[in-house]
């Protein structure tokens, strides 16, 4: 079945604060929505209501495929080698070995391999996440932020990364601040004052 990603009049409500209500958009395979707004607005907490990390307060969001997240922090056992901790998740993925080598490879970090997570810099942690993602070989990804800390290089990278998720029928619904090349992306602004 085709990848989907379908959000009806969703609300989220963080302790007393309402952060956003009402929103509905739906991503098909190939899909692709870039999430803006100010800090504060949301877009973390909606990431998270997309994984099914956070309950929604209205609403519902649906999906058909897997569902891979990258939040601010990598999610990566920051003792063992970087392969060691991404084969980790690609067992529970059920991706294996061989998409763990591709990913590094793909983010230019194959040469880190057998360096413990905890040594990484701070744009090699964010590419190690980014592998993370990629050998999960799921169909939406949830990209919280994923330019913070890349070089150029890098971010040429990720927006081949991308591109090519896109290609291949999957989703990508990314949040950001920086300018990403996500070509035809439906545009979703949260916080956004009406005029």
């Amino acid at each position: 079945m085709a990848a989907r990603l379908v959000f009806d009049r969703v609300a989220c409500l963080r302790g007393d604060r309402l952060l956003f209500e009402g929103l509905s958009f739906a991503l098909s395979a190939g899909d692709a929505a870039l999430l803006t707004g100010p800090n504060g607005a949301g877009k973390s907490s909606l990431m998270r209501l997309a994984a099914g990390l956070l309950p929604l307060s209205a609403g519902t969001i649906d999906h058909e495929g897997r569902i891979a997240h990258a939040g601010e922090a990598p999610a990566l056992d920051m003792r063992l080698p970087l392969a060691s901790a991404l084969g980790f998740w690609a067992g529970i993925d059920g991706s294996g070995d061989t998409a763990v080598r591709d990913a590094l490879d793909r983010m230019g970090i194959a040469n880190l391999a057998e360096v413990p997570v905890h040594m990484l810099s701070t744009g090699q942690r964010k590419r190690a996440t980014l592998a993370r993602i990629l050998a999960a070989r799921a169909d939406i990804w949830l990209l919280d932020e994923p330019g913070n800390g890349l070089d150029t290089a890098s971010l040429g990278r990720l927006a081949t990364a991308m591109a090519e998720h896109r290609a291949g029928g999957g989703i990508v619904l990314l949040a950001t601040h920086q300018p990403l090349d996500l070509p035809g992306a439906l545009p979703i602004e949260l916080g956004k004052v009406a005029g």
